[in-house]
């Protein structure tokens, strides 16, 4: 491989990543992916998320992967982000839970009971 094949493999991966995390998305999922969330499964949670994205034909979620996000006793871990409902960090989130997720939470708008790790007050979401 010469070095002009190199930089053109490397304008092409850039030119991909820049399609990973830009356009119409208005929804964010943030998945732990330190080695502590991969050591729990976060590569199958990935990979979950992203089937049940396609097979429910939801187009505006980007998912980010991100290094440890300090909860390593609930590995994996996803943070949602999405108008309409609160930031919400899910904890232990199996295959199972992240298509769950992309069930209740962001197509439902209901938060999956049992993983919620983190939310704002009820009196901030002002429920009854």
């Amino acid at each position: 491989m010469t070095l002009q094949d190199l930089r053109g493999l490397r304008e092409a991966l850039k030119a991909a990543l820049a399609r990973r995390f830009s356009g119409d998305h208005t929804i964010e999922i943030t998945l732990g992916m330190g080695t502590c969330g991969i050591a729990a499964g976060a590569k199958e949670t990935l990979e979950a998320f992203v089937n049940e994205l396609k097979t429910s034909a939801v187009h505006n979620v980007v998912i980010k992967p991100t290094g440890c996000m300090g909860f390593c006793h609930s590995e994996p871990t996803a943070l949602v982000k999405m108008e309409g409902m609160p930031d919400t960090i899910y904890g232990n989130v199996d295959a199972k839970t992240a298509r769950r997720i992309v069930q209740n939470h962001i197509l439902e708008k209901k938060l999956v009971d049992g993983h919620v790790f983190d939310r704002p007050s009820r009196d901030i979401l002002k429920e009854t």
